[in-house]
């Protein structure tokens, strides 16, 4: 019991230290925190932030909000939870694939300076967020939920998959924990068991979780290879990038199924 108990404190703690890494929600510091390995928590962290966002959307539609309002703030509210630490990642990955030299894309991603290319993909980004959000009328909470532990596994998987081209960049340490698809499964097994409730929404339909789950991994997977095809490899900042777009393309595609 002893065991266990440690066990399961040692998984609360990675989880917090998670929540820390990739969020801007106040909690508090404890010295055991062990950040080394917060990307293997990643989905997580995005299971949480869509509980956070689905709550709020369903507390404004409470209050009468306006479904374009509403995803206006859900969307504002989501750049706000993760600090704009994976839109960032978007705006400078859009900068370097911008640059026609590939000997230069990297260097041009670590300018702290935001370019003409990146502000583009930052809009274009919470456009898409914003309309496929408005467009989907049912099953919303699940579609937040979904989207964040996708966008995440995303990342998750681009570091298990793909060479680090950074050794000595802020994300060296997320490649060091995570070598194999062991430290990938479980958290895919629990999004398609979260994609299961779906069937709550469409009990009639026995195919939307498999269609859902197909989506998500399909589009988790093909963002991080199409970023690795362009640079040869992954950087943090496309880590953040795989996160941003899949949730994007994950919900322009549930506005379709749902």
């Amino acid at each position: 019991m002893t065991f266990n108990f440690k066990f399961i404190e040692r998984i609360l703690l990675d989880i917090l230290a998670s929540l820390i890494f990739y969020t801007s929600i106040p909690l508090p510091y404890i010295k055991a925190l062990d950040f080394q390995g917060v990307a293997r928590f990643a989905p997580f962290t995005g299971l949480i932030i869509g509980i956070i966002l689905a709550l709020l959307d369903m507390a404004m539609n409470y209050l009468g909000v306006p479904v374009l309002t509403r995803s206006t703030l859900v969307v504002g509210a989501w750049v706000m939870i993760t600090g704009g630490l994976h839109l960032d990642g978007v705006m400078d990955t859009a900068d370097g694939l911008a640059v026609l030299d590939p000997q230069r894309r990297l260097e041009v991603m670590t300018d702290s300076a935001t370019g003409a290319f990146g502000a583009m993909s930052a809009v274009v980004l919470l456009l898409l967020k914003t309309a496929a959000l408005t467009d989907i009328q049912n099953g919303r909470w699940l579609i937040l939920m979904l989207a964040c532990a996708w966008g995440r596994w995303g990342q998750v998987s681009a570091i298990a998959r793909y060479a680090y081209l950074k050794p000595s960049g802020k994300g060296a340490f997320h490649k060091q924990a995570i070598q194999s698809y062991k430290d990938v499964l479980p958290t895919l097994v629990l999004i398609l068991s979260i994609g299961c409730l779906s069937l709550l929404l469409h009990p009639h339909n026995i195919y939307y979780p498999f269609f859902i789950s197909l989506a998500g991994g399909a589009i988790a997977t093909l963002t991080g290879a199409w970023f690795n095809y362009k640079l040869g490899g992954h950087t943090g900042d496309t880590y953040g990038a795989v996160v941003e777009w899949t949730e994007a393309f994950f919900l322009c595609v549930m506005t379709v199924t749902f």
